[in-house]
């Protein structure tokens, strides 16, 4: 009997000792923008989880919104999740738009190792967003919610907001309503309301922010800190970029910078350059605006006494977008883009004569801007060059990492994110959820990372979105921009991917796509053509 309370005293202890665990994820953010990366944003307190953690250089997103939510929040591959492009439904198995039911979500996964789980942001991997389904956040794993279910809109008014499983659109209807400041200060909420009912449970807490996808709406004062930050133009701003990532060790000395979009002009040559800046500041603004939220999140951890025993993850769901907005006539704008807290009509498009930032504006910071965000990369948001996938990564977890600001080179992708928590946590993942066969995860812990630089075991990683494809072995990567041909890259020497050597490796090449092949078939991945016969014929019904 002894013995038995005992086992049961060491049980509850280790599980009082299992670390919360707080994701970060931001929206269509380029990698060099915040600061630690070398860019030019004020980003303070993600420069100090990075100083007191770890940055990794070599993380991968799926170069998508949708995609990147259901790989990161299952630890599987998009298309295994029913999320093949977007939450539209696309057709055939693992494109329905909808996260299936042969996969579980950390959440779900924690909740049944006994944690708390609460999310606040943006949801988008469900395709119904005004009936609750079966593929809300509460009906996947979490115990509270506070977001948006659809994929972008006006940060003043969003559309389907959501606490639990109610809409609160009225909610917005304040004058001092912004949607970054709104999840950061429900998350705050979450965790302080945590540790006065559950101070003996650990909890899991997912923070998703739009910042900084489109539109460009921030607020006036932080817009203000950014004037003339930018006027030197994007040629020179990705020159100085670079070499700051180099002197950081973000990047290797020997790699060059790719050479500016061919699709826009040089900054001498552009015109409209008061307006451009305006666009970057208040790109730059709802980027800091974010910041300025985890840094209240933090300070609610040191101050609930969780900060030391709190595993902290911050990425980007995609790079930089390079979206443009034709602008169009009010009635022609799409219901939810075109609403305003007043009734006012909304300014649509990209337009010179309308500066950004207000909620009657509806605008993107464009293609050289996105090119800037992306330095040093080719391509962007979409695609699965560089640009597309490469992210920042910064883990901070006091109580395990000590050496403390080190940079990772290992190469790892969303996958991992659910394979570390699990090796963390100790919480079992099952083979079965809900009477439903789960596919097996496909990431890889890094949890040894956390404390050694040794690099990983050379193995395959592989991305397919909307018919651009690539699959990574070590340091070799072969790339495809739908519908053009295979790229071979060293990646140890040529990151930027500039130096095509495909026509020199041939039969390496062929070896990558049998890989490629092999790993599509088993998870799903549809040929292009068929997607975009599937999406016509459904256009053509409506």
């Amino acid at each position: 009997m002894i013995r038995d309370e005992e086992a049961e005293k060491r049980s509850h202890e280790q599980e009082a000792r299992r670390p919360n665990i707080l994701l970060i994820l931001n929206d269509d953010m380029g990698y060099s923008d915040i600061g630690c990366y070398g860019g030019e944003v004020d980003t303070p307190f993600l420069n100090q989880l990075a100083e007191q953690g770890l940055r990794f250089t070599q993380f991968y997103n799926t170069a998508r919104c949708s995609p990147s939510r259901a790989s990161l929040l299952t630890g599987l591959h998009p298309h295994q999740t029913g999320i093949g492009v977007l939450v539209d439904d696309d057709g055939p198995e693992g494109y329905q738009g909808n996260l299936n039911k042969q996969c579980v979500t950390i959440a779900e996964v924690l909740r049944q190792a006994k944690y708390r789980t609460y999310m606040s942001g943006k949801w988008h991997i469900a395709n119904n967003i005004s009936e609750v389904t079966d593929t809300w956040p509460l009906q996947r794993g979490f115990d509270r919610y506070y977001g948006t279910l659809a994929g972008s809109g006006n940060f003043y008014y969003p559309s389907t907001l959501t606490r639990d499983n109610e809409n609160i659109e009225h909610e917005a209807l304040n004058k001092d309503y912004y949607y970054t400041d709104a999840i950061s200060d429900e998350a705050v909420r979450f965790i302080k309301e945590h540790v006065e009912e559950y101070p003996d449970t650990p909890f899991f807490q997912y923070v998703a922010y739009t910042a900084p996808h489109w539109p460009l709406h921030a607020k006036e004062d932080d817009i203000a800190k950014y004037k003339d930050r930018f006027n030197a133009g994007w040629d020179q701003l990705r020159i100085e970029r670079m070499q700051r990532m180099q002197e950081m060790g973000i990047l290797n000395a020997g790699w060059s910078l790719t050479d500016r979009d061919n699709s826009q002009p040089a900054w001498e040559d552009a015109a409209h350059k008061e307006w451009e800046q305006r666009r970057m500041e208040v790109y730059a603004a709802q980027i800091d605006s974010m910041d300025q939220g985890i840094g209240r999140i933090l300070q609610t951890l040191e101050e609930t006494g969780q900060l030391e025993q709190t595993l902290i993850l911050f990425l980007s769901d995609n790079g930089g977008c390079a979206e443009e907005f034709e602008p169009v006539q009010p009635n022609k704008i799409p219901k939810n883009w075109g609403r305003t807290s007043t009734g006012a009509d909304v300014a649509f498009g990209n337009r010179p004569d309308v500066m950004p930032g207000a909620e009657t504006t509806f605008q993107s910071y464009g293609t050289a801007w996105a090119n800037l965000s992306n330095t040093p990369f080719r391509l962007y948001k979409h695609w699965v060059h560089e640009g597309g996938i490469a992210t920042p990564f910064i883990v901070h977890w006091p109580e395990a990492i000590q050496s403390k600001g080190e940079i990772r080179h290992m190469a790892c992708q969303l996958t991992d994110v659910m394979a570390t928590i699990l090796d963390i946590t100790n919480a079992a993942y099952p083979a079965t959820y809900n009477g439903h066969a789960i596919c097996p995860p496909e990431g890889k812990s890094m949890k040894k990372f956390f404390v050694s630089d040794d690099h990983a075991e050379d193995r395959f990683l592989f991305w397919e979105h909307e018919g651009n494809a690539a699959v990574r072995e070590g340091n070799w990567k072969l790339v495809k921009n739908y519908p053009g041909k295979w790229e071979l890259f060293d990646m140890a020497q040529d990151r930027t991917e500039i130096y095509n050597l495909a026509d020199q490796y041939p039969e390496r090449v062929q070896q990558m796509i049998v890989q490629y092949d092999r790993w599509a078939t088993r998870c799903g991945v549809k040929p292009r053509e068929k997607i975009l016969e599937i999406i016509a014929k459904r256009n053509r019904r409506k």
